[in-house]
């Protein structure tokens, strides 16, 4: 094998693997400019008052930068306020992130916020989540 291929072979080994940013049943993608974001929640789904956590895998698409810091948070855009809580967010694996302490405290609209920081600049990521 040469050594352009080995380098070739070990920039797709440093990445997600592509079913860990698919979504399915209970995960949710979401894109961004950057990178793409596959998450689940526990529980699922989330029910409203209760505590919950979130599982987030992070893909960085071709040529992006790796990721510094990654923060999670919520808020009601129709009603103009955010989450009563503090989520904390603690690196699970290279590209893997577990973000407690989430609760929605009431139905309706909330959007779920992504914010990546990287050598490429910040990006925050959107995502709607309706709760009955």
């Amino acid at each position: 094998m040469t050594l352009r291929w080995l380098l070739v072979a070990s920039a797709f080994l440093a990445l997600p693997a592509l079913a860990d940013c698919e979504s399915g049943p209970t995960r949710i993608r979401a894109e961004g400019r950057a990178l793409s974001i596959a998450f689940t929640t526990q529980p699922a789904p989330i029910k409203v008052g209760e505590l919950f956590s979130l599982e987030a895998t992070l893909c960085p698409k071709a040529g992006a930068s790796a990721v510094r810091a990654f923060k999670v948070d919520a808020s009601m855009p129709d009603h103009r306020h955010g989450m009563n809580y503090q989520p904390s967010v603690v690196r699970s694996g290279e590209n893997s992130y577990t973000a407690s302490g989430l609760m929605f405290h009431m139905p309706g609209r909330w959007q779920l916020v992504f914010e990546v920081d990287s050598a490429g600049g910040r990006e925050r990521i959107l995502v709607d989540y309706f709760l009955d």
